[in-house]
């Protein structure tokens, strides 16, 4: 490479002219121009150039910063003492045949040459390992930061990663057809055409991510001690001494479920290190799931049914008491009807003026005929004054309390009003209570069947699958992220420390 870098000096000279071989200025513009194309033709004018004006502070300048890349880029080429060999040229340049001068460089340089080769054949070796060391350590941050973390990460995947199985399930909630099995009455009391809650699917996925079913999942498959094995890799597994809180972290890793908006069917999806232990991990998750949907639906049922049927007792026992209330006050007074009572007193009234008017009549015929004291005459004087006491009797009876000795057993003091009062006001207790005790039955009728509805079943569209070959680990796809990654984290890294040192 040093012959070619002097022949290609030689043509240089020779497209020269005197003038422009000996200006410094010249040779330092057309070092600047070769410094892109040719580095090492770039250094040797400007060692010409520093040799014919060694005090130019621009020449110096140029020639510090091509010698510093000169001694990145091509080592074996700067040699010592190089400058002190190439001052033959200076008295050289005085003579005045241009031809003369460059024979003199050319044997000056080929004598060079013929140096550099030499120690260049000696040091062969040792220049080949400083290269190997610049390239290494030109390649060195990438092969650190991105292949190095690359193919340990590779290794991982194919050779050491555990194997995981990956068995799926899809379930739907369902309600009974209630209308199929009633009639039109009960029917329109169940008030039928309500639309159900598409909050059901998401009461399935929140339940699959609780606590409670991690719980019953350990308590009826050991799940701990299965994602804890020591068959598995250390950065799969479970640590056996995890937390609660670890513990359900790790099972939200391994159970997905989706549900589809349209459709409302709940995708499970159940990972696991066997796959044997992941198909009966998703039965245990299917069979929890429809113990929680069936539950629901029967403790909002029964407690809806247990509120109805306390109101019911309340109204029920309102009405007995109205029964027996009605019925010890007809035992009290011996009555079985004391508006029947009072009509019938009324007219028993209603006759004795009927007979009073008749004996009246009957009386004034007799006294027609006869003197005062004949004997039919006071005789009808006397049916008659009987028949005012007893209508006087009688009335009193209708109205107001009267003496002890005018009243009825039955009555104790009241009078026919009073009871019939005290009676209307039992009889519309027990009306009403009545009423009450109706809409009550209704009521409780229409929450059976409303319980009725809101059971729900919770069907399997698809049984839980039985894995054959792993899902996880993602090799391919792993592998790939993982590439983009690091090249993302390097190139960044990169253009930070760049900036870092440009703007130092």
């Amino acid at each position: 490479m040093s012959n070619k870098v002097e022949e290609r000096y030689v043509e240089f000279k020779l497209k020269c002219s005197t003038s422009q071989w000996n200006n410094p200025q010249y040779l330092l513009h057309s070092a600047l121009e070769l410094e892109v194309k040719n580095l090492p033709l770039s250094f040797r004018i400007i060692q010409r150039a520093k040799t014919l004006k060694s005090d130019g502070d621009e020449i110096n300048r140029v020639y510090s910063d091509l010698r510093l890349k000169m001694r990145k880029s091509y080592p074996h080429m700067l040699k010592p003492k190089l400058s002190e060999k190439t001052t033959v040229l200076k008295s050289v340049d005085n003579s005045s045949s241009h031809q003369e001068i460059a024979k003199t460089e050319v044997k000056s340089n080929l004598k060079l040459n013929t140096n550099l080769e030499s120690l260049e054949n000696i040091n062969t070796e040792k220049f080949k390992g400083l290269n190997n060391v610049m390239l290494g350590i030109i390649k060195m941050p990438i092969c650190i930061f991105v292949i190095l973390p690359w193919m340990v990460f590779a290794f991982y995947q194919v050779f050491y990663a555990t194997p995981k199985y990956e068995s799926q399930m899809q379930l739907i909630v369902q309600q009974p057809d209630s209308a199929a099995t009633m009639d039109a009455s009960m029917a329109i009391l169940s008030g039928l055409g309500v639309s159900s809650s598409n909050s059901d699917p998401q009461l399935v996925r929140a339940y699959i991510y609780s606590n409670d079913m991690l719980k019953y999942l350990e308590r009826e498959l050991s799940l701990k001690s299965h994602f804890t094995q020591s068959n598995i890799d250390v950065f799969s597994r479970l640590s056996g001494d995890s937390s609660k809180e670890d513990y359900f972290d790790f099972y939200l890793q391994q159970v997905r479920v989706e549900i589809d908006d349209v459709s409302q069917i709940v995708s499970v999806y159940v990972k696991a290190f066997d796959p044997e232990f992941a198909f009966y991990l998703s039965q245990a998750i299917a069979k929890r799931a429809e113990w929680y949907i069936n539950s629901i639906g029967h403790e909002l049922a029964k407690a809806q049914l247990k509120f109805i049927e306390g109101e019911h007792q309340l109204v029920e026992s309102r009405l007995q008491l109205a029964k027996k209330q009605l019925l010890e006050f007809q035992q009290q007074y011996n009555l079985l009807d004391p508006e029947a009572e009072g009509m019938a007193l009324s007219q028993i009234a209603f006759a004795i003026e009927s007979q009073i008017a008749t004996m009246h009549a009957e009386l004034r015929a007799l006294k027609s005929t006869m003197s005062e004291k004949a004997p039919q005459v006071v005789m009808a004087q006397a049916k008659l004054d009987a028949l005012y006491q007893q209508l006087e009797i009688e009335r009193e009876r209708l109205t107001e309390q009267g003496s002890s000795e005018h009243i009825s057993d039955n009555s104790e003091g009241l009078s026919v009003s009073q009871l019939l009062a005290r009676f209307s006001e039992y009889k519309v207790n027990l009306e009403l209570a009545l009423a009450a005790y109706t809409s009550s039955q209704i009521s409780l009728e229409k929450s059976r069947i409303e319980a009725y509805r809101q059971l729900k079943y919770l069907v399997r569209v698809e049984t839980p699958t039985k894995p054959e070959d792993n899902k996880y680990p993602e090799v391919i796809y792993n592998l790939a992220l993982m590439a983009a990654i690091l090249l993302l984290l390097f190139g960044s890294g990169k253009i930070i420390y760049a900036t870092i040192k440009e703007l130092n």
